[in-house]
Parts: structure tokens; sequence; C-alpha cells
């Protein structure tokens, strides 16, 4: 891995605490990170929800065109790309690839084409090859490959996309708390995937929010982060990572999760064939943004997953990025909760700061890796993206 810790401006963790390369640029003095680690501004965006990387290395991100749920702003309703053509460590000017996109969300790349969110329902593909010209007339641009009215959420709009090693693609629908609990539930918040149907086909049922999918490669598994029932931490609610499989129910609105219905509105119901987690988050956490850790980090976190916490609404209460370590063979998260007076499992703090009562800090939203193994944090609130990468021995 190139020695990004040493470009100017980095902010450093290492035996002799913090430091900045070159001189101390006023950049995240609130930052944290585990020793080993160093932080570098990158850009700043309004509202930024998504980050990905396109066919030619650089960062594209999602800045919606309207109001996202959990305090986020109005900002661009496009997809732009965030090149850095001297390899300074810092974004030159945006470029807006799809614009006039109020609902710009979720958006992945496959050869030649892009993915994205066109409307509230909407999802559309356009030829694309990664260059800087915008695509004209991006809520017409290409077809539309599904519209998904199934449900429709009236706060959780957003929708994420993205494409498993066998091609698939998959989207979130989000749904709402629910507030009956009957004998069949239809479909409201859960994964689909494209299939040529309309709506695209339903793969997995009973989220309340499915924030994010996002797919591990090499694996061909895809997993997304469920932000389960509000202030339902005292009967047994959590937030969950889960593995995205065909036919999987994960309970919402009646169970908390596998054998645990929700007292107040499911008692009684039969939670036996819900879905069970492995990985478990306290309420409020609001497990936001994932990604896979490459090989080229350093253990315990190569092969593991990182996750972006929004932290508690309008505290920023736990708001930080955390680290999960993998089976080295399946890939697969090891088990994990914090939903105890103790967290359990390998579950690990990798950057702090954003909670310290402030509020002045925004809180992570996207946690993506970029091609050459630096992971890049978004934040919707501060419109802030940075960027972490080990410390280079010499």
């Amino acid at each position: 891995m190139s020695d990004f810790c040493s470009l100017p401006g980095s902010i450093v963790f290492d035996d002799s605490g913090r430091h900045v390369v070159g001189g101390d640029t006023g950049q995240l003095p609130w930052l944290t990170l585990q020793k080993g680690f160093c932080a570098h501004h990158f850009a700043k965006l309004t509202s930024v929800r998504e980050i990905r990387f396109g066919p030619k290395g650089e960062l594209f991100a999602s800045s919606p065109g309207r109001t996202c749920v959990g305090g986020a702003g109005i900002g661009l309703g496009a997809v732009v790309m965030i090149p850095d053509d001297d390899g300074d460590g810092l974004g030159d000017a945006p470029i807006q690839i799809l614009s006039n996109l109020e609902a710009a969300h979720g958006f992945a790349f496959a050869p030649g084409v892009i993915y994205y969110q066109a409307t509230v329902t909407q999802i559309r593909k356009a030829p694309y090859d990664g260059g800087r010209a915008p695509i004209a007339n991006a809520a017409s641009a290409g077809e539309a490959v599904a519209d998904i009215t199934v449900y429709q959420s009236d706060v959780h709009w957003t929708k994420t996309i993205d494409i498993a090693d066998d091609g698939t693609v998959y989207v979130t629908n989000g749904g709402d708390n629910g507030s009956m609990c009957g004998a069949t539930q239809p479909f409201q918040g859960g994964i689909l995937k494209i299939d040529g149907s309309p709506g695209g086909h339903q793969v997995a049922s009973g989220f309340r929010n499915p924030i994010r999918v996002r797919c591990q490669h090499g694996h061909n598994n895809c997993f997304a982060l469920e932000l389960a029932r509000d202030g339902s931490g005292s009967i047994g609610g959590r937030e969950k990572l889960v593995l995205v499989r065909e036919g999987d129910d994960w309970g919402h609105p009646c169970c908390a999760t596998k054998d645990l219905p929700f007292s107040d509105i499911g008692a009684g119901a039969d939670c036996s064939k819900v879905a069970s987690e492995d990985n478990a988050f306290v309420i409020g956490s609001t497990p936001f943004g994932l990604d896979f850790v490459p090989s080229s980090w350093p253990a315990p976190y190569a092969g593991g997953v990182v996750i972006a916490l929004h932290g508690v609404f309008a505290q920023w209460q736990g708001a930080k990025v955390v680290a999960i370590s993998a089976d080295p063979v399946t890939g697969m998260p090891i088990k994990t909760s914090t939903t105890g007076s103790t967290p359990s499992g390998p579950i690990s703090d990798l950057a702090t700061g954003w909670d310290d009562g402030t509020r002045a800090h925004g809180r992570p939203t996207v946690a993506t890796f970029g091609p050459d193994g630096r992971l890049y944090i978004g934040d919707d609130t501060a419109n802030e993206i940075f960027w972490i990468a080990p410390v280079v021995s010499h």
C-alpha cells in the first residue's frame, strides 16, 4: 500500500500521539483514530449520502435534492465525481455527472453502465464509461429497470443499490415503524433484486428500514443494515447487520428477532420462522454505511467489515466508525453485539469524536473503500468527506 499518511495535511496517530504532516491545517481537530492510522480531509459536499468509485478510479458521491430523515439538509440533487488528479489527497472541484435528480441517492457501477435512483420509486440504468461528460437528461436517460411502488415510505424514501459477484442487482426499500401485527404482513421494508419485472423481485422482507446494501466481493455475499423500530430497545429491539438471503423474513413489525415478539404489538405472534442476526447493535446506534476491509490493511481489520454508526438522532451519541472481524475462510462477520451492558465479540472503534456533546461535527453516513485501499467516510450533516489509511512502516 502507498504511504498516504506522508501526504501534507495527514493527521497521524502513532506512538508519538497525534501529529499533522507539514503542520496543522485545522482540519478534523475533533477526530480520534486507532494508533497506526491517519486521516485526511478530502472534500466538502452538501448532504453526502453515498460514495462509490467509478470505472476509472475516481470518487463519486450522491447529494440528494430533498430532505432526508435524520437531519441532513437539502443537497445538490446530483451524483458528482470528485477527482484527485494531482494525487495530493484533496479532491478537486466536483463534476456533476447526474443532475436535476431531486431523489439522487443510491447508485452503483456495472461494466459500461451506471444504475441509479432517479425518483423516490424509480431505478434507472444508463450507458456510462467513467468519463467526465455529464449524462444528459438523467431523469429519463437510458432505461427504467424498476419502479418500486409496492410500498413507499414518506420518510424512508432513499434506496441503495449494489451488485453481487454473479451480477445480481440488489435494491433496498424502506418501510415504517408499524403499529399493528397481523397474521400476514404485506411487503414494506425489504431487499429486492432487479430481474426485469416492473417492481423487482422481493428477496427478503420484514425490515423496518434497510438503510444500506453492500456486496462482499470474492464470496458472492451481500449484506444489509437494518434500522429497527424506534425506541424498542427495552423490549428486545436491535439494529442489525444481516446477510441477504432469498426468502428471509426479519420479523418487523411483529418480532424483535427470532422467537422474540414485541410485547406491545406482537404478543402472541409466531416468531419462530424469523431469521436471526449474528451482528446486533443497540437501538439508536443507527448503523448507516458499511464496506469490506481489503487485505492491504493490518490485522485484525483485514478481511473484516467497517460500519459507520450515525448515532442517536438529535444527540449524535454513539456516532463513530467501528470494525468487526470476519472469518478468514468464509468472509462472514464474526458474531458481535452491543445490546448488552458491554459489547461482545470482535467489534472495536476505528474512528471516534463525533459525539463529544457539541453536535458540531455532524455524523458519519457512509464508509467506502477506494481501489487504492483508503477508506472514505462521508458525513451528511457536516458535509464532510475524509479518508483513513494505515500508517506504512519504513
